[in-house]
């Protein structure tokens, strides 16, 4: 079986978990769009979940899952699978006393700033007393969820990526369970509704962390705390490259962070609207771009391990076919159908149409860069398989004084209702750039990644997708005349039909490789 053909394998595998994750999380925004609405409570549970999930990206499946995979990779390929289980054991261990005094000292600090808060300046808010309830509540998420991300990490790395996958589901069910229980409580107040959810997303953490640490006993690797090889040569590089990589990391999720505090600017409602447009974008991005990412860190770092550079390109090349070939039809249909999709899953209750304008916008404007979301994804990990950090680094570095600029840009120029989208579209310019950035630093570094064979199938799936959404946008007045929900069922029916009859006409070869590979699986 081909290096390729192994990929995409795996590929489909993390997908169809992921999909099943999305689609619970997709439910799970259309209760919460219904029982929260897009108002001050929703904004602030977006900028309190987004602290432990910052944590998340830097010591669970980002930075720290970056900088350990591929030396775990190696012991494992070296045929030293105890020495391999003991390097996690011991960094499982450090992360884990990390992240417990970085909760403790967090929540002490909360504590004095609301016990000083006239001194300091802050003013007793509605939107401020709301986030820091939240914040309060979720920070020990941190340490469930950053170890659980560590445990995909392990068990990506040995290939097995089915409880890995199937893991972020269970925050969907406890999540979807609370939002169900609240359902029954109308009288019950926005603020006491967005905290209920934040105690059901503790629970789910310990409950990911559980079910996370069982798979990797069962995998051969026993989580049990470990307080020596601290020093190990293998651990130190571990932590080498978890510097490294946590700067870059640390950069995007400041940029983040100040993308939220931006979007608080520009109105009140800003980073609600952003968040629930992230979430439609990342039910493809997700589904098949994180699958892709999951995939292939630990793919190249074995063939790197092996020195079997032809391999890597091999993989790289016929992913980023397979990506294409998905991810452009789905931001096609993204852009053109962002309205109706809006509405119908998020449009009712304390969701009025006013908020499904606002959401819209910026998922049209997330739509265009999908793609580039997607590749970035598949790029990341070929240097951070042959542990090269610094070059992430950088790009993310260069991207995110770029994406700053741009977005107090959009904020200062913008009128109010426009602004969210100038800092939905400030993303997508820097995921290009990124994406131009790493392409030319991979090629000094490796040489050619046999992209030009992708040149022809990516831009002849560009030109059946542009000849999908004109079908579907002539279509739309008809299909406007049925109920919402029929009305969009029908719209992607004929969108995935012309697709995939335009994709058999344009691209035949493209179509019987991907049916081959479905039915090796």
């Amino acid at each position: 079986m081909s290096k390729g053909t192994s990929t995409i394998r795996n590929v489909f595998t993390v997908g169809a978990f992921t999909m099943l994750s999305r689609v619970l999380g997709l439910a799970r925004e259309m209760l919460q769009s219904r029982l929260i609405g897009a108002g001050i409570e929703q904004a602030a549970f977006t900028l309190a979940f987004a602290i432990p999930n910052m944590a998340r990206k830097l010591f669970g499946e980002g930075a720290l899952t970056a900088a350990f995979v591929p030396v775990f990779k190696g012991e494992a390929e070296a045929g030293s699978m105890e020495r391999a289980a003991r390097l996690a054991r011991s960094v499982m261990t450090m992360v884990l006393l990390m992240l417990g005094a970085i909760v403790i000292l967090c929540m002490g600090g909360l504590e004095v700033a609301v016990h000083f808060r006239d001194a300091l300046g802050l003013k007793d808010t509605k939107r401020l007393l709301i986030t820091i309830r939240l914040v309060k509540t979720l920070l020990p998420y941190m340490i469930f969820i950053c170890g659980a991300a560590f445990g995909m990490g392990v068990l990506n790395a040995l290939g097995r990526f089915k409880a890995s996958s199937f893991m972020p589901c269970l925050l969907n069910f406890f999540w979807i369970g609370i939002l169900a229980w609240i359902a029954f409580f109308p009288e019950m107040r926005l603020d006491q509704r967005v905290h209920r959810v934040a105690m059901a997303i503790l629970v789910a953490g310990a409950a990911q962390m559980a079910f996370m640490m069982w798979c990797m006993h069962k995998a051969g690797v026993t989580p049990k705390l470990s307080f020596s090889g601290w020093g190990d040569s293998k651990v130190i590089l571990v932590w080498k490259n978890l510097g490294i990589a946590a700067l870059g990391a640390g950069a995007i999720q400041i940029n983040y962070m100040l993308d939220q505090v931006l979007a608080q600017l520009a109105s009140g409602w800003a980073a609600g609207v952003i968040g629930y447009a992230e979430r439609l974008m990342d039910l493809p991005l997700g589904v098949i771009g994180v699958a892709f990412g999951t995939v292939l860190l630990p793919t190249f770092a074995g063939l790197f391990a092996k020195g079997d550079v032809e391999g890597a390109r091999e993989a790289l090349a016929s992913s980023v076919r397979s990506l294409m070939f998905v991810m452009v039809p789905a931001a096609a249909g993204l852009f053109v159908l962002a309205p109706e999709i809006t509405s119908v899953i998020y449009q009712g209750g304390a969701f009025d149409e006013m908020a499904t304008l606002r959401v819209s916008r910026a998922l049209a404007v997330y739509a265009v860069g999908l793609g580039f979301f997607g590749f970035q994804k598949m790029l990341v990990p070929w240097f951070q398989a042959q542990n090269d950090m610094k070059t992430p680094l950088r790009v993310s570095v260069a991207t995110v004084v770029m994406n700053a600029v741009l977005n107090i840009l959009a904020v200062w120029l913008l009128p109010v209702e426009w602004r969210h989208v100038g800092l939905a579209a400030s993303t997508v310019v820097c995921a290009f750039a990124g994406c131009a950035l790493l392409v030319v630093l991979a090629k000094r570094k490796n040489g050619s990644l046999g992209l030009s064979a992708t040149i022809r199938p990516v831009a002849l799936a560009l030109a059946a997708s542009l000849f999908m959404a004109g079908v579907i946008a002539v279509a739309r007045p008809f299909a406007a005349r049925l109920p919402s929900v029929i009305a969009l069922a029908v719209l992607i029916a004929l969108g995935a039909a012309v697709y995939g009859v335009a994709s058999i006409a344009l691209m035949p070869e493209q179509v019987r490789a991907l049916r081959s590979r479905l039915h090796r699986r």
